[in-house]
């Protein structure tokens, strides 16, 4: 190609460029400028790490602060499972006599102090009486016992130099236990310490739970309100409707155990502590709890009546735990809490290992809860596949016949 310069002195000739060769260096420049790092990427980078420093150091302070009320917050969950059990009851005296929900949180707080002073009152004279008699007719019941396993076994259970040696034994105990007078005095402040912390929280649980759950509720959306609510109320259901049928099923367990160590010829003093002790163990502790609370008044009634008084209370305590199982129980936790017997024994040992005793008295209403909530979760289809190792009656048309019209289920 051939141009003139703007003097119109001369020409001279320009060489045409190939479109490709232009293409290829617009590549070239446009990869080049690709390559240069942006100008927000640092800015990014900075920002996201000291996010990520910022989150780290939140959750390792929030962890000690944890770790160092562990206690507290431990007295905070045990709060709040009672003051759940309460709320039911502290509803029904507000709204059926007028009371304040204080003022009725104080009555069930009175009548439980009522209950354990009557126990207190009755159960250290029972232990105390009990002392008494094994000091003074120890060496007849062990002369008792080594004369029934010789004639039916034909061994010595307890030689005198055994019975000898734990003499010894429970003297150095009693000495070690004088001792140690201070150390139990000091976990004895500490306990009431935690017992009234628990109390004074549960207190104020219950008596504002109203207000507490209004404050929860208005910082979320209706259809979560909604769903809060559902599950707020089945929390209610489930653990008030266990601990009221627990403690009905108790009442009755104890007065009928009662009656039958009085019947075979033990002492009031000692019947009506070992009542509660056996009504309480049986019946908060699911399928076992039954032979273990009963296993130490049987003990003392064969200490004290003999033989064939303790298997009087062994052969009712067999009966007793077939009625409470197949009838008593299903009828009175029928509308509070429905839990499969498994799952209740899996919950209870899970609570124990985590919490100890207190563990395993939370948990099966905590597993009701769960199970609850599980089961109103997500879609639900209609079995068409019928086994033929299965019942030929469906157990949803059982179940259904006996829901309740108009149950609350969550929003979706």
């Amino acid at each position: 190609m051939t141009t003139t310069d703007d003097t119109g002195e001369g020409s001279f000739a320009v060489a045409e460029v190939p479109d490709a060769v232009a293409e290829a260096a617009l590549a070239r420049a446009e990869a080049a400028e690709s390559k240069t790092k942006p100008g927000w990427l640092d800015r990014f980078v900075w920002n996201a790490l000291w996010k990520v420093v910022g989150v780290g150091l939140i959750v390792a302070v929030g962890l000690v602060v944890a770790f160092r009320v562990q206690d507290l917050l431990r007295m905070l969950v045990i709060s709040v499972f009672f003051a759940l059990a309460m709320v039911p009851a502290v509803k029904y005296m507000h709204e059926r006599w007028g009371w304040k929900r204080g003022a009725a949180v104080g009555v069930i707080y009175a009548g439980l102090l009522l209950f354990v002073v009557l126990m207190v009152l009755v159960l250290i004279p029972g232990i105390v009486e009990f002392a008494n008699q094994v000091g003074e007719q120890g060496d007849e019941w062990v002369a008792e016992l080594n004369a029934w396993t010789e004639d039916s076994f034909g061994v010595t259970a307890i030689d005198e130099s055994s019975a000898a040696d734990a003499a010894g034994v429970t003297d150095e105990a009693l000495e070690g236990w004088a001792d140690q007078l201070l150390g139990l005095v000091s976990s004895g402040i500490g306990l009431i310490f935690n017992l009234a912390t628990i109390a004074l929280f549960t207190f104020y649980f219950a008596a504002d739970y109203d207000r507490i759950e209004r404050a929860i509720m208005s910082r979320m959306p209706p259809a979560r309100q909604q769903v809060y609510g559902w599950v707020s109320d089945t929390a209610l259901e489930q653990t008030g409707g266990y601990f009221y049928s627990r403690l009905l099923l108790m009442i009755i367990n104890g007065t009928l155990f009662f009656i039958g160590m009085v019947l075979v010829g033990m002492p009031v003093l000692f019947a009506l502590p070992l009542s509660v002790f056996e009504a309480f163990v049986s019946t908060f502790i699911p399928a076992v709890g039954t032979y273990i609370g009963a296993a130490v008044p049987i003990l003392v009634t064969l200490a004290v009546q003999g033989l064939v008084a303790a298997l009087i209370l062994l052969a009712w305590t067999l009966v007793y735990q077939q009625i409470e199982n197949y009838w008593l129980s299903p009828k009175l936790s029928a509308e509070t809490m429905e839990l499969n017997g498994g799952v209740a024994f899996g919950a209870a040992l899970a609570g124990g290992a985590i919490a100890g005793p207190m563990g395993a008295f939370m948990s099966l209403p905590v597993a009701a809860l769960i199970t609850a909530v599980i089961s109103n979760l997500g879609k639900t289809y209609e079995v068409v596949y019928h086994s033929k190792y299965a019942s030929t009656v469906d157990p949803a048309s059982e179940d259904s016949s006996e829901t309740a019209e108009g149950e609350a289920v969550p929003a979706e």
